[in-house]
């Protein structure tokens, strides 16, 4: 059995009345109905007449008073989404005055910018580590007609795929750089790629709701207090690890560059023995953290 989709609805343009003719109109009409009605009954004060003149210009009173409903204004970076008996019409997008159809409706819909900042979302990176994450997101309206008819409040639908989005990206990458082969993208490490796919998923979910994703940017990130501590002294670990071993590349190449220098320009002609003692010493000064002590030997070295 083929799974039955809804249809989207898709944004179409009205061209809608300039208002001002009708506003200077409307009262033109009746003021020269009641000058008419006012002159009939000055000239035949008939009782019938009467009750037929000012019935008549009741009724296009009231008409021209509900002809009024139509006047709306569009203003900038606004829009109205017109529907007529449950029909829908078209969006004005231009801003100006306008009139239509009184009975119409005309759902007003902001195509301004819109920025949604979520809450510290708390949940498990590829890891399983807890983490919080939050993110910045700026959007707009593309598309007024599938905003309006196919999902029931796109500003609501837009705060709940956010923080859906925001989940599902943090559980698919670490939270630091090589801590798995599987998926070598970190949420701390690469925030670039991380928030360009954050950007395209949230893309991908709002497209129903006719919404356009601007910007996308992580505002909060790190480790959930219960193990934030532990997770810091592996970093510091790391870090002291990694440093230790450029430290000691460093110095093995100074080492090396000693002595070849020594036996190229021959200052001291070195046994194995005394090429080990000078190696060791030269280590310990480069690699050690302290200050260096120098100890004066009064003999020899075999003595």
């Amino acid at each position: 059995m083929e799974k039955l989709t809804q249809p989207h609805s898709h944004e179409t343009s009205f061209h809608a009345l300039s208002a001002w003719p009708f506003v200077v109109g409307l009262p033109a009409v009746l003021i020269g109905v009641w000058t008419l009605a006012a002159r009939a009954l000055m000239r035949e004060p008939r009782p019938g007449l009467v009750v037929a003149v000012v019935l008549g210009a009741v009724v296009i009173t009231l008409v021209c008073l509900v002809c009024a409903f139509g006047f709306f204004i569009v203003t900038p970076n606004h829009s109205r989404v017109l529907v007529l008996f449950g029909l829908y019409r078209g969006t004005v997008r231009k801003a100006g005055f306008y009139w239509t159809n009184p009975f119409t409706s005309k759902r007003m819909v902001s195509l301004r910018a819109h920025n949604v900042a979520s809450e510290k979302i708390k949940v498990n990176d590829l890891l399983g580590n807890p983490i919080e994450i939050g993110a910045v997101i700026v959007w707009r309206v593309k598309d007024t007609a599938q905003a309006n008819f196919d999902v029931e409040d796109f500003t609501q639908y837009v705060d709940v795929q956010v923080e859906t989005a925001i989940r599902e990206i943090a559980k698919g990458h670490p939270y630091d750089d090589g801590q798995t082969e599987e998926n070598p993208i970190s949420l701390r490490g690469d925030t670039s790629a991380v928030v360009e796919e954050l950007k395209a998923e949230l893309q991908a979910r709002l497209e129903r709701a006719g919404v356009e994703v601007l910007e996308a940017r992580i505002s909060h990130l790190a480790y959930a207090p219960e193990i934030a501590s532990a997770m810091l002294q592996r970093q510091q670990a790391t870090a002291i690890i990694a440093a230790r071993q450029k430290i000691v590349e460093g110095a093995v190449s100074i080492v090396e560059q000693a002595l070849a220098d020594l036996g190229k320009k021959q200052v001291i002609v070195l046994d194995d023995e005394r090429k080990a003692t000078l190696v060791g010493n030269l280590l310990v000064v480069l690699c050690g953290q302290s200050s260096v002590q120098p100890v004066l030997n009064a003999g020899s070295l075999y003595n």
